[in-house]
C-alpha cells in the first residue's frame, strides 16, 4: 500500500514536472522567436538606413555670409520624417522624439544658444553617426548585427546589438499590432543629444 501511494504521488510530482518543462520550452520558443523577428527588424533598419536612406538629418542652413548656421532646414526635416515614417520600422514615439530633436536644434540656431561654425562639428550629438553612434562600420555590417542581449517586457523590448569587435548599441522596440516597431535608437536619445 505504501508503495502505491508513493509511486502515485511520483507520477503526480512527475506530470506537474513535464508540464512544467512544456510550459518552459513553449515559453523559450516564443522567446526565441520574438528575438528573431527583432534581430530582422534591426537588420532591415540598417540595411535600409545604409543602401537607401536620404541620410539628411538635421540639415541646417547658413548665413548669408556662410560662416555660421542659423536654423535648421525645416522643409528637409519635414521630408525625412516622412521618408523616416513611411519605412514603417519605427513608432510614433521615435518620430516624435526624432522631430523634437530637429525643432531644438532649428530654435536653438535660431536664438543663439546653439553655435555652429559651418566646417566645424556640431554643437549637439557626441561627434559620431547617431544611428551607431559610431565613425566607422564594418562594410555591410548589418548581415552580421546580431542582438547580444535582451529583455522582452508585455509590448516592449529592450535589446542591444552589436558587429563585434566589443561594439555595443542599445534600441528598445514597441510591439504595435503585432508589429515589433523602432521606439528608441542610442544615439538619438533627447537627453543625451544636447
Amino acid at each position: 500500500m505504501l508503495l502505491l501511494v508513493f509511486s502515485c504521488n511520483k507520477k503526480d510530482s512527475e506530470t506537474v514536472g513535464v508540464g512544467e518543462t512544456k510550459i518552459a520550452k513553449t515559453s523559450e520558443i516564443k522567446a526565441s522567436d520574438e528575438k528573431e523577428k527583432l534581430q530582422v527588424l534591426t537588420r532591415q533598419l540598417y540595411k535600409w538606413h545604409e543602401t537607401k536612406s536620404s541620410n539628411d538629418d538635421f540639415n541646417p542652413v547658413a548665413d548669408t555670409k556662410d560662416s555660421i548656421y542659423t536654423s535648421l532646414n525645416l522643409k528637409e526635416h519635414t521630408q525625412r520624417l516622412k521618408e523616416l515614417k513611411e519605412t514603417g520600422f519605427f513608432s510614433k514615439n521615435f518620430l516624435e522624439n526624432y522631430d523634437k530633436i530637429g525643432l531644438k536644434i532649428d530654435s536653438g540656431l535660431k536664438n543663439g544658444k546653439l553655435e555652429w561654425a559651418i566646417g566645424e562639428l556640431p554643437p549637439f550629438g557626441n561627434d559620431s553617426n547617431p544611428w551607431c553612434n559610431c565613425q566607422d562600420n564594418p562594410e555591410n555590417y548589418w548581415e552580421i548585427l546580431a542582438i547580444k542581449k535582451i529583455k522582452i517586457e508585455g509590448n516592449i523590448a529592450n535589446l542591444t546589438w552589436t558587429w563585434g569587435d566589443n561594439f555595443e548599441y542599445k534600441v528598445r522596440a514597441q510591439k504595435d499590432n503585432d508589429t515589433w516597431k523602432i521606439d528608441y535608437l542610442e544615439g538619438f536619445d533627447f537627453n543625451n543629444f544636447f
